[in-house]
């Protein structure tokens, strides 16, 4: 197949890594695929470097010009299946493919847990404007079908996967000493770290505000704080405002953060709201990892099954830190991943999944009176 990703968004984070990941997958099996991302966007930048081959094309806005720009990609291409993963990419090319001389299906990946606007201009986009509906977790699934927006048996719950056989423990000093060059870390600290874009609903600040609560009375204890983003000026206040500039460091943005999650004892993902199936809680369970996280979005479900989580509510610095502290009592260890969960986040079923709704959407797509 010839299988074109769209995405409009610029900024950097778990959906722009399951595009590119799948992607990579994709081409290994020998499917066709091109990358259409605006030329100012980081997933464009960075596609190279997953071998993905990307053509920059406008799109910033929903407007004519990247709808006329669209169709243009579109008609030169012609792929079989156009893959969508933002709200202004999918209305882009849903209104592209009207006026394009190739029909290619047109198939919506939903990653996030925000809200959908039940408005009429939704309603087409989801039931008209695209072949079939693909969510990263059931509870988002259930949040599009639930009152009929989109019909039960159009929207997939697909899992984001992962390559456990990259993401895998070596040896936790070794990884320590590795990224001491760029975060001054104790080599025998008992080190809580978080792995993300620094946005603000990933909950950064009430880590650093919870870490506070217990920094006198684990004085062996730092955390580690690996990403970058919008918050990032802003966490930095946070940290010399509560005087903790020795015991809190900032990695910045790591394109390999296997040593990050390897030198880690807890990986601590307080997010509050948008979430789908988060890369870096799935990458922490292959490091077998104590993990402390919230109930946003569909991460109950990444986690279902994996012994080492502890679930709290979202915005609860207090209990945060009684979590926190918990482990300053009992030294955590790793943990095996079981069975069940490596079959449930391994990139090749994901992938599997994928190709079955990239397929069935092709072929109808070309059936009399689909194009």
């Amino acid at each position: 197949m010839l299988i074109v990703h769209t995405e409009s968004s610029h900024g950097w984070g778990g959906q722009e890594i399951r595009v590119l990941t799948e992607s990579r997958e994709l081409i290994n099996r020998g499917h066709q695929v091109t990358l259409l991302a605006d030329a100012d966007s980081l997933i464009a930048q960075r596609a190279p470097a997953y071998g993905v081959p990307v053509q920059t094309v406008r799109l910033k806005k929903k407007r004519f010009a990247e709808i006329r720009a669209m169709a243009s990609a579109i008609n030169a291409l012609q792929p079989d299946v156009i893959s969508t993963h933002s709200s202004t990419d999918h209305w882009v090319v849903a209104i592209a493919r009207l006026f394009a001389r190739h029909r290619s299906a047109v198939i919506r990946t939903r990653h996030v847990s925000a809200p959908v606007s039940r408005g009429m201009s939704t309603r087409w986009l989801y039931r008209s404007g695209c072949a079939a509906v693909v969510t990263t977790g059931e509870s988002i699934r259930e949040h599009l079908t639930h009152d009929g927006l989109v019909p039960r048996e159009k929207v997939f719950s697909i899992p984001t996967g992962i390559d456990l056989g990259f993401f895998k423990s070596t040896d936790r000093q070794q990884a320590r000493a590795r990224i001491t060059s760029n975060v001054a870390i104790d080599p025998e600290a008992l080190l809580f770290g978080n792995i993300a874009t620094l946005r603000s609903w990933k909950g950064q600040h009430d880590l650093i505000r919870a870490f506070a609560l217990i920094a006198a009375e684990l004085p062996s204890a730092q955390l580690l704080i690996v990403g970058d983003g919008p918050q990032a000026e802003s966490l930095r206040s946070l940290v010399v405002s509560l005087d903790l500039k020795s015991r809190v460091f900032f990695a910045g943005h790591q394109a390999d953060v296997r040593d990050y999650f390897d030198a880690l004892d807890v990986f601590v993902f307080p997010s509050y709201a948008n979430e789908g199936i988060p890369q870096a809680i799935l990458q922490a369970m292959a490091y077998g990892l104590a993990i402390i996280t919230t109930t946003a979005g569909a991460i109950e479900e990444a986690v279902a099954g994996y012994p080492a989580a502890t679930i709290i509510a979202p915005r609860d610095v207090a209990q945060l830190a009684v979590a926190m502290r918990g482990f300053g009592r009992q030294s955590p260890g790793r943990v095996s991943l079981p069975e069940a969960i490596c079959q449930r986040i391994d990139i090749g079923a994901m992938t599997d999944h994928m190709i079955a709704i990239y397929e069935q959407a092709a072929s109808t797509a070309l059936l009399p009176g689909n194009d």
